[in-house]
This record gives C-alpha cells, sequence and structure tokens, in this order.
C-alpha cells in the first residue's frame, strides 16, 4: 500500500494532523497502535479523567470522551485509522518505507510521514498508585491541579527539577499547602526556580524524601503518603490528598532513532516555530518533541501545523513530478 501522507500517533497531534489532511482530500492513513507504549489508542489524555482547560467545553469532558470525538472527527472526513503498531519505519530513501512487522508483505510506503507518537510520564510504580491514579495520583498539575479534589487540600509533588518547582508554584494557587519531595539534599532546579519555591509560604521542601506507599479513605481517594527519609530510613504518614509525579517524561521515539535529530533526553528536534525536522517530509508533532509544554491545546496546535506543512510538501511534490513528466514526454 502506498499512501501520500502516514500520521503514525492516536492522540490530539494526530488526530488534529489527520483532520486538516482529510479535509484537504489527502486520504492520511492514521496508525493510532495497539496499546503502543504501554497506553491506549488516544494517548495520555485516556488516562485522565475530567478536562478543563481544553476550550469549547465549558463544562469540562472526559479525557477519553474527548479523544473517542476526536477519532470521529478523523474518520468522518475520510482518514484511515488502522489499529496496530508501527513498529519499524525507514526514512533513508524516498518513498519513506514503514511497516507492522519487516518482511516483503508487510512494507508500505508514504510520500510524507508525521510523527505524533507522545510522550509518557514516569512513574514510580509505588505501592496504591494504580489504585489511586487519576483519583489523587497524577503526573500534570497543569491538567489536573484545579479540580475539586484538590482544592483547599495538602498535596505533594514528588521532584526536585525545574519541573517540580514549577508544578509545586502551580498548585499552590488551589491547595492549601504543597510539600516537594526531594531525594537528596538540594534541588536541580535553576538558581531562580529554586528561590522562588523556597520562599514560597505555601511551600514545604522535604530533603533526603522519597514516597514509599499511596493510602486512601473509604471514598476511593487518596488521602495519605508514607515518606520514608532517605538517610536514616525512618518512616512518617502525611496527610495528603494528591500526589503529582514530576520526574520526568519519556517521548517515544524509540522508532526514529538514529534517522531524526533528537536532543540529549530524546526528543524529536524540530526547526524553531515549525514541526520540521532534518529529513524534509517528515514532521513531529505533539509531545514526542515539546518537552515544555505538554498540554493537549499545544499537541493539537502542532498537528495542524505539520499537516498544513505536509500539505505543501505533497503539492510541491506533484508540481516537480508533473514537470518531470511533461519533460519525458518531449
Amino acid at each position: 500500500m502506498h499512501s501520500k501522507v502516514v500520521i503514525i500517533g492516536s492522540g490530539p497531534a494526530a488526530h488534529t494532523a489527520a483532520i486538516y489532511l482529510a479535509r484537504a482530500n489527502l486520504n492520511p492513513v492514521l496508525y493510532e497502535g495497539f496499546m503502543a507504549n504501554g497506553v491506549a489508542a488516544g494517548g495520555q489524555l485516556t488516562t485522565t479523567t475530567e478536562i478543563e482547560n481544553f476550550p469549547g467545553f465549558p463544562e469540562g469532558i472526559m479525557g477519553g470522551k474527548l479523544m473517542e470525538d476526536m477519532r470521529a472527527q478523523s474518520e468522518r472526513f475520510g482518514t484511515e485509522i488502522i489499529s496496530e503498531t508501527v513498529s519499524h519505519l525507514d526514512l533513508s530513501s524516498r518513498p519513506f518505507k514503514y511497516a507492522r512487522e519487516w518482511s516483503p508483505e508487510e512494507i508500505h510506503t508514504a510520500d510524507a510521514v508525521i510523527v505524533a507518537t507522545g510522550a509518557s510520564a514516569r512513574r514510580l510504580g509505588l505501592p496504591g498508585e494504580e489504585k489511586y491514579w487519576q483519583s489523587g495520583v497524577s503526573a500534570c498539575a497543569v491538567c489536573d491541579g484545579a479540580v475539586p479534589i484538590f482544592r483547599e487540600k495538602h498535596l505533594v509533588v514528588i521532584g526536585g527539577g525545574d519541573s517540580a518547582a514549577e508544578e509545586a508554584m502551580f498548585l499552590t494557587k488551589y491547595a492549601s499547602h504543597v510539600t516537594v519531595l526531594v531525594r537528596r539534599d538540594k534541588l536541580r532546579a535553576s538558581n531562580i526556580m529554586a528561590k522562588r519555591l523556597l520562599a514560597h509560604k505555601k511551600v514545604t521542601v522535604r530533603w533526603n524524601s522519597a514516597g514509599v506507599e499511596i493510602k486512601g479513605n473509604d471514598k476511593g481517594l487518596m488521602s495519605q503518603l508514607v515518606v520514608k527519609d532517605t538517610v536514616t530510613g525512618e518512616q512518617e504518614t502525611l496527610e495528603a490528598s494528591g500526589l503529582f509525579y514530576a520526574i520526568g517524561h519519556d517521548p517515544a521515539t524509540q522508532l526514529i532513532k538514529g534517522q531524526l535529530e533528537t536532543d540529549d533526553e530524546d526528543y524529536i528536534i524540530t526547526k524553531p516555530g515549525t514541526t520540521l525536522t532534518n529529513i524534509e517530509g517528515v514532521y513531529a508533532a505533539g509531545d514526542v518533541q515539546d518537552k515544555r509544554y505538554r498540554q493537549a491545546i499545544t499537541s493539537a496546535g502542532t498537528g495542524c501545523m505539520a499537516a498544513l506543512e505536509a500539505e505543501k510538501y505533497l503539492s510541491e511534490l506533484e508540481d516537480v513530478e508533473a514537470e518531470e513528466s511533461s519533460k519525458s514526454s518531449l
């Protein structure tokens, strides 16, 4: 099978790109994957509950529902959605080759590729984490910090870098108090972020501290966090209604390693202000290339950008092919 453009991914970036490309009559093919990176089709939003900061939904919308609607909209305009995981991608020649399994009968080709494979928030796997995920435990303060279960409550952030400092500062808008657990005796955050964090009246930083176990109440919500002193080994139980991991993300870039340029954290490098990668005709959108914002709305925005850039590239490619065909016929 040959396609003009293939999209690899299933989140807001992938479906926004698909909607734009389908409406441009480019017949995009979208591979949404089957539990790719351990997450269901739809990406990280399928692991969240209510989303209140996506425009157009004044009453909020469940993460899974938002992705179902995006998928339906992609299909409505003619996107072919395939529920398989692309495990091989060859960008060394044109047309680009990709496959689920690298065998002659499985290899397909495309003139353009949009990589929108996303990123996964790192977790610690603490006892109780799975049980209270989205019932007190989260990896995105900006996404979840304002929901009612966290308002005027004691919250905990785990991490010592800039992300942890930013998440903790954001949570102070809603929480009664925020405790930041740092495994070492100093922050990895930049000096300016560290000073802001340490000076905030609603923040307590606990050094040499690590989470041990998450406990809940009879309502099925997190209510306590067992904390260990990493030096003495002593444990203490904190009353806490929320725990936010701020220990980094892992971009899903295994598919393109050694082919597309990535930074020291494995995020795909794009030309500033665009979704252009180092290979013409290949675009990166969403969290796989965005380690700063990581929001559904910014992912959707880059999906739109990738689609428009791919459309322009394919149009120019058609012009070149038409000119070459004209010359050969003379």
